[in-house]
């Protein structure tokens, strides 16, 4: 019986049900676990001291940052201390990943902040987001 009871959890789990995660489905949810598990830096300073501090285990750029020096410091600081680089399309969609906006009643994003640069430093728990991200970074 617990066999059948392990088996419901992972069927309504989520992305899993529709079919294979794609990686920014996967970033999205590795950011929320660490965000709920206080594993997360944001911003330039944060994301900076945190990567020196060797804290670091997975950097997230915005792509759309208009900052050339910015990506240039972000990405020498990953390649000097070896952490993972994953780029997100827009600053607006990291920030809301990374919880700088406010939820209204239906649970939508309002008021997104936008967020060139987010570090995980812990990822919290494991998930299948997690997974698929650690699949992805042996890849490349």
């Amino acid at each position: 019986m617990s066999d059948g009871e392990d088996a419901a959890p992972e069927v309504t789990a989520g992305p899993s049900a529709e079919g294979p995660m794609d990686i920014n489905t996967a970033v999205q949810e590795v950011l929320k676990k660490a965000l709920a598990h206080d594993g997360l830096a944001r911003g330039l300073r944060e994301a900076c001291r945190a990567i020196e501090m060797g804290e670091a285990q997975l950097c997230i750029l915005a792509e759309d940052c208009n900052q050339p020096d910015y990506k240039k410091l972000i990405e020498g600081l990953c390649a000097e201390k070896n952490v993972n680089l994953i780029s997100v399309p827009t600053n607006k969609q990291l920030g809301e990943w990374s919880g700088l906006c406010k939820l209204d009643m239906e649970g939508k994003a309002r008021k997104v902040v936008g967020c060139s640069c987010s570090v995980i430093t812990s990822y919290g728990e494991e998930s299948q987001g997690l997974e698929v991200l650690q699949e992805h970074l042996k890849a490349d």
